[in-house]
């Protein structure tokens, strides 16, 4: 029997935490626990508590947990912990920055991006950025905390029908750090993580201004914006807009992609996406190799064309 503690994605939106769940249904014989964290939260763990295989949704509602602070949070999940075989979180930020810390604090071992269970000990993560996958066998010690890489499992449907229960709050006092403030570069757009479009662009773009292409044809499409890591390192679009190896690994239904060659590191951020769709004018472009589609050729002529015609159809 496998007893699992999930902890909820941090925010409004729950599908990080609905694909916990699904890999931790593959635990044999799991019962599962979700904790929520926040303030003012009610409405969050009621959408917890209808995740389908969710025997209970922890509910700590406190002011002290307002924000993602994985030092207020991490000694709080190494004491719910304790009841536990197995202690889950995404492999997103917020669960790369929380999780290392409670295994410290009690522990044991953790594993990062699980992409697949194959027993209550033994599972799969990629390495050498996606081009391998590694077995991993964890031995001598009664639990196991891993981040699960959202990408390679679907979300639970939302027919369950768990308990809610509030757990008094025992944050620690916490000095040394203090959250200072949070910024968003997507405005209203989808969350890059979550979304089921993402429209992505390279160096070729050639400034921050022609990125502005980029933008357009997103919120045409309603779809999340991504970049390239050499575009990130120019300077065209935000850090938190990177996509792969290094930035966000994201499993959307329609990725397009636009001046990206198709580096190796940035392939392992995109490898889960259901449709792939590149614009380049480079015949030779890696990516062509990985595309369901491919269009060669120059963007500033296609995007403008391409932006329309949705527009066109959308009116």
């Amino acid at each position: 029997m496998s007893r699992v503690l999930v902890i909820a994605e941090f925010g409004a939106s729950l599908d990080a935490t609905a694909k916990c769940v699904r890999c931790a249904s593959s635990l044999p014989g799991a019962t599962i626990d979700v904790v929520v964290f926040g303030s003012g939260i009610a409405a969050v763990a009621a959408a917890a508590a209808r995740l389908a295989g969710v025997t209970r949704v922890l509910a700590c509602d406190s002011e002290a947990n307002r924000n993602a602070l994985a030092a207020v949070l991490a000694p709080q999940v190494a004491r719910l912990a304790a009841g536990y075989t197995h202690v889950f979180a995404p492999s997103t930020t917020f669960g790369k920055d929380l999780l290392p810390r409670v295994a410290a604090l009690i522990d044991a071992p953790m594993l990062s991006d699980i992409m697949a269970v194959e027993s209550a000990t033994r599972f799969r993560r990629p390495i050498y950025a996606g081009n391998a996958i590694l077995t991993v066998e964890v031995e001598g010690s009664p639990q196991v905390l891993g981040t699960v890489r959202i990408a390679s499992f679907d979300a639970v449907a939302q027919d369950g029908a768990a308990s809610v229960e509030s757990i008094a709050p025992d944050a620690p006092s916490i000095t040394h750090t203090r959250f200072a403030g949070i910024a968003a570069s997507g405005g209203d757009r989808p969350d890059l993580q979550a979304a089921r479009r993402v429209v992505s662009g390279g160096r070729a773009l050639g400034s921050a201004d022609k990125f502005g292409l980029i933008y357009e044809l997103a919120d045409t499409l309603g779809a999340a914006v991504g970049a390239s890591r050499a575009a990130v390192d120019a300077g065209y679009a935000p850090n938190d807009l990177q996509v792969g190896q290094t930035g966000k690994i994201i499993a959307p239904e329609l990725y397009i992609a636009v001046g990206i060659s198709g580096a190796i590191q940035h392939m392992t951020g995109i490898k889960d996406a259901r449709t792939i769709v590149a614009i380049n004018k480079d015949a030779d472009a890696p990516i062509f190799e990985a595309a369901d589609y491919g269009l060669v050729a120059d963007l500033f002529e296609v995007l403008p064309q391409l932006t329309a015609a949705i527009k066109s159809r959308a009116g």
